[in-house]
């Protein structure tokens, strides 16, 4: 296995390993090779000088693409709990009988949110009733 240095268009700089040369060539060729941050299948092997891989080197790597893996994730997060706070009616404590009605057909089907007691979420997921959970997301300091 070669370990190839790579960078995309947008010159975020990233690793790579192929089995040779030509391996990259042709996964590059064939749209398999993209960028991790921008998704860019416009890349290339930049020169590499031998280097002695420590661990510390591999750590700072991987904490900085978990940390920008873990920035992208969190913003789509927030998109969709907005997207969906937007756009359900929030029932407040009456969430378990409203889910109910819906459910059984009773009062019309839309998007609601609200409070629920543990015991109260066991009961209604075991009548069926499909819910999930809306995460409490913290506030950016960035």
């Amino acid at each position: 296995m070669i370990r190839y240095s790579l960078h995309c268009d947008k010159a975020h700089e990233f690793e790579g390993w192929f089995a040779s040369s030509a391996d990259f060539d042709r996964q590059a060729e064939a749209g398999f090779v993209s960028c991790p941050v921008c998704n860019s299948l416009s890349v290339s092997k930049t020169l590499m000088a031998p280097s002695v891989s420590t661990s510390r080197r591999k750590e700072e790597t991987m904490a900085l693409a978990l940390d920008v893996t873990r920035r992208e994730a969190m913003q789509k997060l927030r998109e969709i709990v907005n997207e969906v706070r937007t756009n359900s009616e929030d029932v407040g404590e009456r969430f378990p009988e409203e889910a109910r009605k819906i459910h059984y057909g009773e009062t019309e089907a839309r998007g609601i949110i609200g409070q629920a007691s543990p015991v109260e979420v066991k009961a209604l997921l075991e009548e069926g009733v499909e819910i999930a959970p809306l995460p409490v997301l913290p506030d950016d300091a960035n």
